[in-house]
């Protein structure tokens, strides 16, 4: 064992300002340029106006770029895809869905459970999202008897058909003359003949409570959805895979969906993802943002606020393209 010396380190003499090389203030890069300053929207001005008016800045200019590429995707004739959680439904962003399906942008749909049940129950009765804090309490909550009968309904579809979950729950909420199918996804998605694919977590969801529910069914039916969303994903070369608030389950389906196209010979090149959340999440920023596309743009904040911006931002960048009204 060698003995530690013991003298005591040298101290070095305070630093000598008098060795520091200044620069030019005009050879410095820099990040922030007073061009790219935000302006002064009118208090009258258009929400087209005020979007120009916003910096050419981090989020600003992020939202800027979503609106640019997906209409790039639109462009080339490459699909757009829109994955979301239950919240989509729950701060009341369904009709800007619906209407960017209408118009050809958007040509499939991603759900979790949670969506399609919360979407099921607006075309039901018009409300959804109970107090889950009081019903729970007493064991009352997820208990709706009608919500587990439809998605029942639905299932039994699918098994007859040979279809997803998705599609099914769609055509019989069509076919039940539910009150508020305009207000609703799959129902519109359903008209429009575009692809709504429901990918379930056994467990996670109200109806699994519920005795007519039956695995076996239920596994069929969303394990259909996966292939069939497996089978979209193969043309997404070069367009657009925009994720609303789901941080786990639709973020990881994805990847796998991506990683199977792959596997028998897609290269999907040039693949852009959006993702709009609250927080940004691992799952999101690595397996949607990073791992298995071109480029990602994360935009963070409240969908209901975010959302219907992009949505303008598309259609006006789409408009300037020639490629809308």
């Amino acid at each position: 064992m060698v003995e530690p010396s013991r003298r005591p380190p040298e101290i070095p003499p305070p630093f000598d300002l008098s060795r520091i090389r200044p620069i030019p203030i005009a050879q410095r890069k820099n990040k922030v340029r007073r061009e790219e300053f935000g302006s002064l929207a009118d208090v009258d001005a258009s929400i087209g106006e005020f979007i120009d008016s916003l910096p050419r800045i981090l989020a600003a200019d992020e939202l800027r770029h979503a609106a640019q590429w997906t209409a790039e995707s639109v462009a080339r004739g490459a699909p757009v895809f829109v994955a979301m959680g239950g919240h989509v439904v729950k701060v009341g962003l369904a009709p800007v869905v619906n209407d960017l399906m209408r118009r050809g942008i958007v040509r499939a749909l991603v759900f979790n459970g949670s969506t399609a049940i919360h979407d099921s129950e607006i075309a039901m009765i018009g409300q959804t999202s109970e107090h889950v804090e009081v019903n729970v309490a007493d064991g009352s909550f997820g208990m709706a008897h009608e919500t587990a009968a439809l998605f029942a309904a639905a299932l039994e579809r699918a098994r007859r058909e040979g279809t997803g979950l998705g599609g099914a729950l769609g055509r019989e909420i069509v076919e039940q003359q539910l009150p508020f199918p305009g207000d609703s996804m799959l129902a519109e998605a359903a008209r429009l003949g575009i692809p709504v694919t429901v990918h379930v977590g056994i467990g996670t969801d109200v109806i699994h409570m519920h005795p007519e529910i039956h695995g076996d069914a239920l596994g069929a039916a969303t394990h259909h959805d996966f292939l069939l969303l497996a089978a979209l994903v193969t043309e997404l070369d070069h367009g657009t895979w925009i994720n609303i608030g789901s941080a786990v389950v639709l973020p990881e389906v994805f990847l796998k969906a991506v990683n199977m196209a792959r596997n028998v010979g897609h290269s999907l090149e040039g693949i852009t993802a959006i993702n709009f959340d609250m927080l940004q999440h691992y799952r999101t920023s690595v397996n949607v943002l990073r791992r298995p596309v071109a480029r990602g743009i994360s935009l963070t904040g409240h969908h209901e606020i975010n959302v219907p911006l992009f949505r303008i931002a598309l259609l006006r960048e789409l408009k300037a393209r020639g490629l809308g009204s």
